[in-house]
């Protein structure tokens, strides 16, 4: 088995190599010395993780900003172009015509919406997970991106994982035998709940755009800052479409699932209570019969056992994956022999590792696919495949019953 830093620097040159083609066939006449001029729109602290990782990558420059609070616009500043153009006021964004592409880390209601009108502009998009705030919004983000030819990455930096996707090879392979069963996991102990005293003046930011498409409401600054929109179902939709989403993106794509029958769902509020509207502690079942498959997903925030992971349960063998490393566990009749591949460095589980640097490799896939116009990594069709089960899941757990996929 191939070590560590051969396998990091065998990603590395491949990544790197992508990058110095010429591509005649792009529609926007990309070549590998051409600039890619990228605005992003919703620079708050998820976008701002991005964009260190993005400025870092050749023929790439951020010449545009645009949020809703002054806060987030000064911070983005800094990580832009020195010249960039800011706006409240994405449309204007959108409207110049030397933007080519566009980073989206708004909150989940404004993902679709964004995306669309980026695509209608003309402009490719990397937008944050999960892509759809509801159902309903699939059909049209995928006709977006389809009718218009656009290159749309959606962020779920797992595809671009150089371990996850030597594990797509293994599932592949059948060497682990029939995979009825996965079990998956994102479990923290971190207080994310309590609700400090914000001194935010309500005119460094335009509440109503911040609202968009949301019921109107009065304005509330935790909910503005500090990405705990997440907890409140205007904005967001809890822990199933906040970070299962990950991990499931990667069960559909390893077994060619787009959405499950059935899911059943239970939540609970240990200590949100009162701060969040969504639970800090679900679980949730999900069955695709039709390839004989159940999807287990527990999270919490009270617990950090088991972590963030994904454990493939075969008949002959499992296969576990987290963001720093594979294993392949046998069943105890089977010939195989136990395995890994160890790139991050740190306990098992954690959300993030230093290497690989998934948010840096699956931002070079979308300027890659720029540049050739061919299909990222996680196209908006798989964003709306991962979020749609999550979706379910959570009109599971709303409803107290068993929720039925209605086509």
């Amino acid at each position: 088995m191939s070590s560590r830093r051969d396998f990091l620097a065998t990603s590395s040159t491949l990544a790197a190599a992508s990058l110095l083609t010429a591509i005649p066939e792009s529609t926007k006449g990309f070549y590998a010395g051409d600039t890619i001029r990228v605005g992003c729109i919703g620079t708050g602290g998820r976008c701002r993780k991005l964009m260190e990782s993005l400025r870092t990558i050749p023929g790439v420059k951020i010449t545009a900003l645009c949020d809703v609070w002054d806060y987030s616009l000064d911070l983005g500043k800094k990580l832009a172009e020195p010249d960039a153009f800011t706006t409240k006021h994405f449309e204007e964004l959108l409207a110049k015509k030397e933007i080519d592409a566009v980073l989206i880390g708004s909150p989940d209601h404004w993902h679709v919406p964004l995306t669309i009108a980026a695509c209608a502009a003309g402009k490719d998009v990397y937008v944050e997970k999960p892509l759809t705030h509801d159902l309903s919004e699939g059909a049209a983000v995928i006709k977006a991106q389809n009718d218009h030819k656009r290159m749309v990455q959606v962020g779920m930096q797992q595809r671009s994982m150089p371990h996850i996707q030597k594990g797509y090879e293994i599932v592949k392979s059948g060497q682990l035998g029939s995979i009825h069963k996965v079990h998956l996991t994102w479990n923290r102990n971190a207080d994310r709940v309590k609700k400090p005293s914000l001194s935010i003046d309500p005119k460094s930011v335009d509440w109503k755009r911040w609202l968009g498409n949301a019921p109107d409401q009065p304005f509330e600054p935790y909910r503005l800052s500090g990405g705990n929109w997440r907890w409140f179902w205007d904005f967001g939709g809890g822990i199933f479409t906040d970070l299962m989403v990950h991990f499931l993106d990667v069960v559909h794509w390893y077994l060619d699932l787009d959405h499950p029958a059935s899911a059943v769902s239970i939540g609970d509020q240990f200590t949100s209570k009162g701060v969040w509207e969504t639970p800090d502690t679900v679980q949730t079942l999900m069955r695709y019969p039709e390839q004989e498959t159940q999807v287990y997903f527990e999270g919490t925030f009270v617990s950090a056992r088991n972590a963030a992971m994904a454990e493939f349960m075969g008949t002959e063998a499992t296969l576990y994956i987290d963001r720093g490393r594979y294993e392949i566990i046998p069943e105890r009749r089977s010939k195989l022999k136990p395995s890994e591949l160890i790139l991050g460095e740190g306990p098992r589980g954690a959300d993030f590792y230093t290497q690989p640097d998934g948010e840096l490799l699956h931002l070079t896939n979308w300027i890659d696919s720029i540049r050739t116009r061919k299909k990222p990594l996680c196209p908006a069709e798989a964003g709306v495949s991962a979020a749609s089960a999550a979706h379910l899941a959570n009109i599971a757990l709303r409803s107290s019953q068993t929720a039925i996929w209605k086509g």
